[in-house]
């Protein structure tokens, strides 16, 4: 009788990579980059005016649109780019030479000066801006305690 030894024998090694566990990470980053990198274009952070009624102002969220930032400290920033006052007239008026609505929009700190707002809204008009936008955030209402019943 003759005795087989072939079947407790282990089978033979895979020489192929595995990439379905690599496929499954990459599409997770995949999505949390598309998730977290809207959220960081705004750039400057400025505490703007609140007010009750703000007129919605969607091209103001637009990727090609026209922001000017004025900080607390009277810092001036052109999508992102700081620069003076008076720099802004001409590096605007490059930026709108082709387009067809000449609209800009500007976030002003609450607490910057009046001035320095004005120095900025005088250099768009020179630059030839069309409708200039005062972007505001909304008040939060306060939620009323409801009435106690009786």
């Amino acid at each position: 009788m003759a005795m087989d030894f072939n079947i407790n024998k282990a089978p033979a090694p895979v020489a192929d990579i595995n990439v379905t566990p690599m496929v499954d990470v990459m599409l997770v980053l995949l999505i949390i980059f598309m998730v977290i990198t809207p959220m960081l274009t705004h750039g400057v952070s400025v505490d703007m005016v609140k007010t009750h009624n703000p007129v919605p102002m969607q091209a103001a969220d637009k990727s090609d649109a026209v922001l000017i930032a004025v900080t607390r400290d009277g810092n001036v920033f052109l999508n992102n780019t700081k620069l003076r006052p008076e720099d802004l007239a001409p590096k605007v008026k490059d930026i709108l030479t082709n387009r067809l609505d000449k609209e800009c929009f500007v976030r002003a700190d609450q607490r910057a000066k009046y001035q320095t707002v004005l120095d900025v809204v005088q250099n768009l008009q020179s630059a030839g801006v069309d409708q200039l936008g005062l972007l505001t955030d909304q008040i939060e209402a306060k939620k009323q305690p409801a009435a106690a019943a009786m």
